[in-house]
C-alpha cells in the first residue's frame, strides 16, 4: 500500500507542476499580446479620480498641484508625478499604508470563537498574572478601544495630508489637491523637486513638464480673488527671512488652459469666455490682482522682466461643475521658481535645451 500511495502522490505533484507551467505560459502569451499601457497598468497602481473634489473646491479653499504634461500621456504623467511627489513628500505612500492599517484594524476584532473551557483557562491565566481579560482576550477590555481610537486618529491625520486626483476637462493637465489650503507647503515641495532634478544622480521626467504649486483656490469673482491675493502676499512677506528693497517689484500671470474645451462641451455657452464672467477677461483679472497687491503693499510697482514677487492665477477646468461656477488657483511665488521669458510662468522641470535634444 505504501508504494502505491507514494506513486499517487508523485503523480499528483507532477500534474500540479504541469498546471503551473501552463498558467505561466498563458500569462507570458497574454503579456506579449497586451498593449504597452496595459502592461504598464498591470504593474503599477494609479489613484482613482476623487469625484467629490470638484464640489469641495466650490465650497472651500484647497492647496495642491496643477501639472502640465504631454497630451494623451496623462496616465504615464500621473505615475511620474506620483513618483516625484513621493520623493519629496511621501503623500501617496502614507495614504496607502494608512489604508492597510485601517484594513488590519477592521480584521482585528474578528477573532475565532472560543470554547467555554478555553475561556476558563484564559481567565485563570489572567488571574494568575494579576490582569482581567474579556472574551476577545483583551486586557481589561480596553485594548480594542485603544486600537480603534488610535487608528481613527492616524486615519484622520493621514487623510488631512493625502492628495486627491481631480478629473479635468482639459487635455495635458493633471490636478492633485489637498483637503485644505494649509495642508502642506506646496511651494517648498515644488522647490525641492526642482532642486533634486538639478542633481546629477536624478533622472529628468519624460511626461511632466511643469508643476504649479497651488497655495489656495477661490471662486473666480472679484471679492474672493482680491481677498486670497492679499492674504497670500502678506504671508509671503511674513515668511521672508529678510525684508525686500522698496519699492517691491511684482508681476501677474493668468492662464485659462482648458477653458475652450469646457465651452465646447457646454453647447448653451457662447464661444467668447468673457460673456460668462468678467474676470475671464485677462485685462480685468490683471487689474483686480494688481489692486490687491497694492492694497497689501502700498510701495510696489509692476516689473515684468525682473519681479521679486510673482502672483500667478490659473483657471481650473474642473469636470462636472456648473459652467458659471469657475474656480481659480492662486500662488505667490519667489523669483527663483518663475521664468519671465517668453511669458511669466513656473520654471520647467526639464530645461528647454535638454528637452529639444531629446
Amino acid at each position: 500500500m505504501e508504494p502505491t500511495q507514494s506513486r499517487e502522490k508523485r503523480e499528483m505533484e507532477e500534474e500540479e507542476e504541469e498546471e503551473e507551467d501552463n498558467d505561466e505560459e498563458a500569462k507570458a502569451k497574454k503579456t506579449t499580446t497586451m498593449t504597452p499601457w496595459e502592461q504598464h497598468s498591470a504593474v503599477i497602481s494609479i489613484p482613482r479620480f476623487d469625484y467629490n473634489a470638484p464640489s469641495s473646491l466650490l465650497r472651500r479653499s484647497h492647496s495642491g498641484f496643477l501639472i502640465t504634461c504631454t497630451i494623451k500621456r496623462e496616465k504615464s504623467a500621473t505615475k511620474e508625478a506620483m513618483s516625484l511627489l513621493e520623493k519629496c513628500y511621501g503623500t501617496f505612500a502614507a495614504r496607502e499604508s494608512n489604508n492597510l492599517e485601517v484594513a488590519d484594524a477592521k480584521l482585528t476584532p474578528k477573532r475565532r470563537k472560543v470554547c467555554p473551557e478555553e475561556l476558563d483557562k484564559e481567565g485563570a491565566n489572567g488571574a494568575e498574572c494579576g490582569h482581567s481579560t474579556d472574551q476577545n482576550g483583551n486586557e481589561d477590555g480596553k485594548l480594542s478601544e485603544d486600537v480603534s481610537s488610535q487608528t481613527e486618529e492616524d486615519s484622520s491625520a493621514n487623510e488631512s495630508q493625502a492628495l486627491s486626483l481631480v478629473k479635468l476637462t482639459g487635455s495635458g493637465l493633471l490636478l492633485f489637491t489637498f483637503p485644505h489650503e494649509d495642508s502642506a507647503d506646496t511651494v517648498q515641495i515644488v522647490s525641492d523637486i526642482i532642486d533634486s532634478l538639478g542633481s546629477t544622480d536624478s533622472s529628468s521626467p519624460h511626461w511632466c513638464h511643469r508643476i504649479f504649486p497651488i497655495q489656495a483656490t477661490c471662486s473666480l469673482n472679484e471679492p474672493d480673488l482680491r481677498t486670497v491675493v492679499q492674504k497670500l502676499v502678506l504671508k509671503f512677506l511674513k515668511d521672508r527671512p529678510s525684508r525686500l528693497a522698496l519699492p517691491i517689484k511684482f508681476a501677474v500671470g493668468y492662464n485659462r488652459r482648458g477653458l475652450e474645451e469646457t465651452e465646447r462641451k457646454n453647447s448653451k455657452d457662447k464661444s467668447d469666455g468673457s460673456d460668462l464672467l468678467p474676470l475671464l477677461d485677462r485685462h480685468k483679472c490683471f487689474e483686480v490682482v494688481a489692486a490687491a497687491v497694492k492694497d497689501a503693499i502700498s510701495d510696489s510697482v509692476v516689473d515684468l522682466k525682473n519681479p521679486e514677487i510673482s502672483v500667478l492665477v490659473e483657471l481650473l477646468p474642473l469636470s462636472a461643475v456648473p459652467s458659471r461656477s469657475l474656480v481659480a488657483a492662486v500662488s505667490v511665488l519667489p523669483q527663483k521658481l518663475v521664468t519671465t521669458k517668453p511669458r511669466l510662468c513656473v520654471k520647467a522641470l526639464v530645461p528647454q535645451a535638454k528637452s529639444k535634444n531629446k
